[in-house]
């Protein structure tokens, strides 16, 4: 109940601090589909940025490119997506809702793991300091147990979905006793694939519109420009591509917030190698994909690799890197190391040639791909309630902070005039026009200092800076850390060598070598 409490004030906080509204709010909203505010905007680029900074920028052989949303049809019977693309879904009799199966059998693992969480909990609390969770978790009848039969289920799972067997998914969902969350029925249909794409069409007339699909996935943009990436870049194997942009699903079961939107953004770089390669690739992603989500500071007890039970036809190996959301460990990102299907599929629906010369070997050959696919919005999702805590303070009041990395806060540094007179607004104004050239700063002065620290606080400011009548006297002034509370007298010219220091990407990418 904790977490839910705790995810209802994530939503409700992104809200009031202009992060994330519901899309078109003023017409009742659109289910699954959010508008991002004024700060989430920032906060949402700012990720953005420090993924492509780190997956472009910092690497020689990675580029980026932005392929269009819209795709000639064949691309997707190519790559698999009109054939094979959907969920398996199940309807309850009763309440006449609609469910992904696969989803109502994970969340009840997930309510097992919590047995497990509370079952190391109660440990942590009896043995104290003396307390070792390792040890713990593989040596305790009731935790080994709960552990055993979450690894069963899924297996079984994985495998009837793997051989398409509906009837046994339908069969393990009975005999788990899985009930309706609305109605609490057992009454259930038989399970049926359906598919996500959204199709549309184009054309100046409906007689001759050509039938479309807004694109599931962004990696299909790289892989049709793989040859003209390759050529006009110059580029030897091994080299990536890397994209950001729009996808879209038609999820009939979205939930979750942001968690799972019916339009969303994807960051994801496709890596390709020399066939026989791709195991020593698949190990180097995995290790660098999760020192790069470790060097934000989330914690690293809020991660874990997930290997999958179930693998796509074409991939000879796939994980997730899984995070802590307030409703339980999910995928955040998938590393998939995807042979060479792709090329071989556009070749033969295309009839272009894509491959690879190697002048080194003298022989051409398809390339094999690893894949790194990360959700920005879930990854939005992963900071945010991260960051969302109430602190007790020394006082017995209690304080709410958002501690977003300082490197992905929306605004870096909050200035105020102690008041609204003396000259001090102007002096704090100045101090405004200077730092904005490199950071995203705001100025307020109403209400009290201490009224406006919590306001920032909430927001996720990691600095706030006072002016105040003896910055009349000595240009200086008061610079308080949103973690710490700590305050500092400054000298005003210091103020942008401060705030870099902390909000520096190069300061955070570079935890990432360590």
């Amino acid at each position: 109940m904790a977490n839910d409490d705790q995810f209802k004030k994530v939503i409700s906080h992104a809200k009031e601090y202009g992060y994330v509204f519901q899309s078109s709010e003023i017409y009742d909203g659109l289910s699954a589909v959010y508008d991002y505010a004024q700060n989430g905007a920032e906060l949402k680029k700012n990720i953005r940025d420090y993924w492509w900074k780190a997956m472009v920028q910092m690497h020689d052989n990675i580029v980026g490119i932005d392929a269009a949303i819209f795709m000639h049809p064949t691309t997707w019977k190519a790559s698999g997506h009109v054939d094979a693309f959907s969920d398996p879904l199940i309807d309850n009799k009763d309440s006449k809702k609609r469910y992904r199966a696969d989803v109502l059998v994970e969340d009840y693992c997930a309510k097992i793991e919590n047995k497990i969480e509370k079952e190391i909990k109660k440990a942590e609390k009896r043995f104290g300091d003396a307390f070792n969770k390792e040890e713990f978790v593989s040596t305790n009848g009731r935790v080994v147990g709960y552990q055993e039969k979450i690894d069963s289920i899924l297996k079984r799972l994985g495998q009837s979905l793997e051989k398409e067997d509906l009837a046994d998914v339908k069969a393990l969902i009975e005999e788990l006793e899985i009930a309706c969350p609305v109605a609490g029925s057992r009454n259930w249909t038989d399970v049926k694939q359906f598919n996500l794409m959204f199709g549309t069409k184009l054309g100046a007339s409906a007689e001759t519109a050509m039938d479309l699909y807004l694109r599931p996935e962004t990696a299909q943009g790289i892989f049709v420009n793989f040859l003209n990436v390759q050529k006009t870049g110059r580029l030897k194997i091994p080299f990536g591509i890397a994209q950001t942009g729009k996808a879209f699903r038609n999820e009939i079961v979205a939930r979750q917030f942001i968690f799972r939107m019916r339009e969303f953004e994807q960051m994801e770089m496709q890596f390709f190698i020399k066939p026989g390669t791709q195991k020593k690739w698949f190990e180097y992603w995995k290790e660098t994909r999760l020192k790069w989500h470790q060097s934000l500071g989330l914690g690293e007890e809020n991660y874990r690799f997930h290997d999958h039970e179930k693998l796509a036809h074409y991939a000879d190996a796939a994980t997730d890197i899984e995070f802590k959301f307030p409703f339980g460990f999910k995928e955040l990102e998938g590393i998939h190391s995807r042979t060479d299907f792709d090329l071989k599929q556009h070749e033969a629906f295309s009839g272009k040639k894509l491959q690879y010369f190697d002048h080194e070997d003298n022989e051409s050959y398809t390339p094999y791909v690893l894949e790194t696919s990360i959700g920005l919005d879930r990854m939005f999702l992963a900071v945010f309630s991260n960051a969302l805590m109430e602190e007790a303070l020394e006082d017995g009041k209690t304080r709410t902070v958002l501690k977003l990395p300082a490197v992905l806060a929306p605004v870096k540094a909050a200035i105020f005039p102690l008041l609204a007179k003396d000259g001090l607004p102007e002096i704090a104004q100045q101090i405004v026009e200077d730092l904005k050239w490199d950071f995203n700063v705001t100025y307020e002065e109403k209400d009290t200092v201490g009224r406006r620290y919590r306001r920032q606080d909430a927001n996720g400011t990691p600095f706030c800076i006072t002016v105040d009548h003896d910055t009349l006297e000595d240009n200086s002034v008061t610079i308080r850390h949103r973690d710490t509370m700590e305050q500092k007298r400054v000298k005003i010219e210091d103020l942008k060598a401060i705030i870099k220091a902390e909000v520096d990407v190069k300061h955070w990418l570079q935890k990432m070598e360590m």
